[in-house]
This record gives structure tokens, sequence and C-alpha cells, in this order.
């Protein structure tokens, strides 16, 4: 009798129709991150690489940024909302108990169901009671429910993760971009200095007899060239220390520091390889993830729509007539039972809700393999340039020595009446155009392995993210990577 009746119950619910997610996680095998890869076993970034640079001012700076950057706290502040969000979700999976208390004066009326002394009267009406009730999850409502927001929170977590491995390599660019505008200043230093001693040698020439006012004009016109690059770097290196400033979240946090060199730099040991492993090692990644979890599972709440909502409700207290007799024997009162809802025609609205879920659900899925083919992508790039700067450094240094001997030799030749002041001035421009691409390529090393180690997850690790609640329901530390 039973069973006829719940599969009569069950047979008026609403239909889902014809719904389903058309789209398909991506894996480790369809990116090419075979088992071939994992045999190199690339290392784990360590979750604070930076302190491998072997720089104090920047170590201090990156401290800073991870507790006062503004973006980081916001990603936070999501985290917490996140975790409450959980908390909202297990309360409706638990028993409800609240306190009434109504007190009214009412008339009633002469002609309705009331009849006399009632009917026509004016009456002071007071209930006092408990109200408790308990939805029975029979279906899985509340339970998809819960892991939907823990997905959300795991995700926010992920996010924050994320947040923080990208603001300390923020933080390592921006140092180095200000250690590569100093050296730059360097080398415009340097090559004032050789212009004023190369000025005095045409001075001198000119003096004797051996060279013209031209090449004299010619020498005079390097210096003022020379001073204004100087200052185009002084105003490039307050930008740099002001945009390093703002990711540290303190404004004037670097006018005490000294100016960094990159030569001072240690480059840090990454196996230029992308891992096996990649999709567990990003945390924007494990994001993508736990945001397909929850959709995944807010799918199967639509589902659990269509089911009857089964409530377990009581009440007891005092009702009275008189705000005298509200708690005087005679005026208790008490219920217990089921409450049933049953959906049978909703209009459409809810298949039209679970479509709308299912094209999340391919949303996310779509989010998720887009956010991995940018994993890849990065960490491609940052392994390409990390291979051509090597090559590009060994190639620019052998340029370099000779660029070099071949000015140092047009000075002589000129100081000698040997050559032209033009040989000088060619010579010049070579080495001076060597020297800054020297620091441009020291400084795109240091940037690539900074890349690097962001691109390789810099250093998260799933089992370092904290749980978003510790119930059974939601015991997941990590997405399950296909």
């Amino acid at each position: 009798m039973l069973a006829a009746a719940a599969a009569l119950f069950l047979a008026g619910c609403a239909d889902m129709g014809q719904t389903g997610s058309h789209a398909s996680l991506r894996d480790a095998a369809s990116l090419g991150l075979t088992s071939e890869a994992a045999a190199m076993a690339v290392p784990t970034v360590d979750s604070q690489w930076w302190l491998g640079f072997g720089d104090a001012q920047l170590n201090g700076l990156v401290d800073q940024a991870l507790r006062g950057n503004p973006s980081l706290q916001v990603a936070r502040a999501r985290l917490e909302k996140a975790q409450a969000a959980v908390g909202v979700a297990e309360a409706a999976d638990k028993p409800q108990l609240n306190g009434q208390l109504d007190l009214n004066r009412q008339k009633f009326s002469g002609n309705s169901i009331y009849p006399a002394p009632l009917g026509g009267s004016i009456q002071n009406l007071g209930t006092l009671q408990l109200n408790a009730s308990w939805e029975l999850d029979f279906f899985g409502k509340n339970r998809t429910a819960i892991e939907s927001a823990v997905g959300s929170a795991n995700a926010a977590a992920a996010d924050a993760e994320a947040a923080r491995v990208l603001l300390a390599g923020n933080v390592a660019r921006a140092y180095v971009q200000w250690a590569r505008l100093d050296d730059q200043l360097a080398v415009a230093q340097r090559t004032l200095s050789q212009r004023e001693e190369t000025l005095k040698l045409v001075r001198d020439r000119v003096s004797a007899g051996l060279d013209t006012r031209l090449e004299q004009f010619q020498s005079e016109g390097g210096l003022p060239q020379a001073r204004q690059q100087i200052e185009a770097l002084n105003e490039q290196i307050v930008i740099a220390r002001n945009a390093l400033d703002a990711l540290v979240g303190q404004p004037g946090a670097t006018r005490a520091l000294g100016a960094p060199k990159l030569d001072s730099l240690r480059p840090i040991a990454l196996q230029p390889t992308i891992p096996a492993d990649l999709l567990g090692r990003r945390a924007d990644i494990a994001a993508a993830r736990w945001r397909v979890e929850a959709a995944s599972s807010d799918v199967a709440n639509a589902k659990t729509q269509f089911y009857p909502n089964i409530n377990l409700v009581a009440f007891a207290g005092f009702s009275a007539i008189g705000f005298g007799q509200l708690t005087k024997a005679g005026s208790e009162q008490w219920g217990v039972g089921p409450a049933v809802r049953l959906p049978i025609f909703e209009g459409g609205r809810l298949r039209a809700n679970l479509r709308g879920k299912t094209a999340d659900l391919d949303a996310a899925i779509e989010s998720y393999n887009a956010t991995v083919l940018d994993a890849v992508r990065d960490v491609a790039d940052q392994v390409a340039s990390a291979q051509s700067v090597t090559r590009q450094q060994a190639e620019q240094a052998a340029s370099q020595r000779a660029a070099e001997s071949a000015y140092d030799i047009a000075v002589q030749r000129y100081g000698a009446g040997l050559g032209n002041y033009l040989n000088v001035l060619t010579a010049e421009t070579t080495v001076l155009t060597e020297r800054r691409q020297a620091v441009d390529l020291t400084a795109r090393a240091i940037e690539t392995q900074v890349g690097l180690a962001r691109a390789l997850g810099g250093g998260w690790q799933p089992q370092r993210q904290a749980t978003a609640t510790a119930t059974a329901d939601s015991g997941k530390t990590a997405p399950r990577h296909p």
C-alpha cells in the first residue's frame, strides 16, 4: 500500500524534460602532459621561491605585500563570504526552532463563522508558542546545496592562493624592473664620463690644430644627450618605485631602500620543463575545477526541485481570547505532523531552472578548459623564454667584448692621430647599445625565472589550502583532476 502510494506520489512530480551537459573536461593526456614528461620528475617550486634570489630587500617587500595589499585582502574577504555561505547551507539541513508571541486586539464579524457572543465583539487575542521544523532531505536537496557551497568556498580559497602567487610574482618583477633601470642609469652615467673624457681629448686636438671645430661640436653635443638620458632614467626609476609601493600597499615603502643591482640577485634553481602534474600545481586551475564541482552540485540540486519537499513540523504553547487567560490551564495547544509540497505544474519554471544550471555547468567546464590551456601556454612561454635568453646572453657577451675592444682601439687611434672622430662616435654607439642590451638581457633572465616560478604554481600545494568546512559532506581538500 505504501509502495503504491509512493509511486503515485512521485508520478505526480513535474517532468524534467531532456537536459544534460554537453561539455567535457580536458585531461592531462589531451594536453600532451604524458608519462614521458612525468619521468623527468620536475621538482616543485618552493612556496617562498623569492628567497632564492638572496635579496633581503626583496624578501621584505614581498612579505609586506602579502600582509597589506588591498587586492589580496579582497580575495580573503571573498573567501570568508564563501565560507559563511557554507554555514548557511548547512543550517538548512538541521532542525529549526523559533519562538512566537502574537498579541492582537480584534473585532470579530457578526456575519461570519463566529456566533454570538464572539461574533460582533472586540477581543484581545494572544498566542505564545514554540515552532519546530525539520526538512527531511530524502532526495538530497540540502546535501547538494551544501556540496555546491563547499565547492564555491574551496574555489574562493584557491583564488586567494592564486592571488598570493600572482602578487609575489608582480612584486618580484617590479623589483627587477627597478634594478634594471638603475643598472641602465649606471650605463648612462658611465657614458657621460666617457664623453667628458673624450671632449677633453677633442679640445686638446683642436687647440693643437689637429681637428676642427666640427669635431668639437660633435663631441660637445653628446654631453646634453647623455644628461637627458640620465634624467629620463631617473624619472622611470621614480615611477617604478611608485608602482612597487602600490603593490606593497604602503606609499613610500621603497623610500628608505637602496637601489637594487641585477648582479646581486642570485639565480634560483628552476628546471625549464613543463611538468606532467601541472594541473595539480596551479591554484587557478584548482579554483576552476572547484567551480565545476559547484556547478555540478547546482545541477543535482535543480533536479531535486522536481521531487516532493517533506518537512516534519510541530508546535506547542498557549492560545487564548483575553490576555489574562493566555497562560492559564486550558489554554495549551500543540500539534505535530508532516508538511509535504509536491510540484505538479510550475509553468516550466523548474525545467528552465535546470536548463540554466546545466548551461552554468557547461560554462564552468569550458572555463576550466580555457584555464588549463592558458596555464600550459604560460609555462611553455616561460620555458621557451628562459632557454632563449640563456643563448642570447652568450651571444651578446661575445658581441659586447668585441664592441668594447673596438671602442678602446678607436679612442687610442684617435688620440694618436691615426683615426678620425667619426670612428670614435661609431664605436661608442655600438658599445653603448651592447651595454644596454646586456642589462636588459640580465633583467629578462631574472624575469623569466620569476615568470617560470609563477607559471609552475608558485609553490602552491592542495594540502596547504584550508578546508572550507569540517563537515563530512565537505571533506574535500582538492579538486579531482581527470
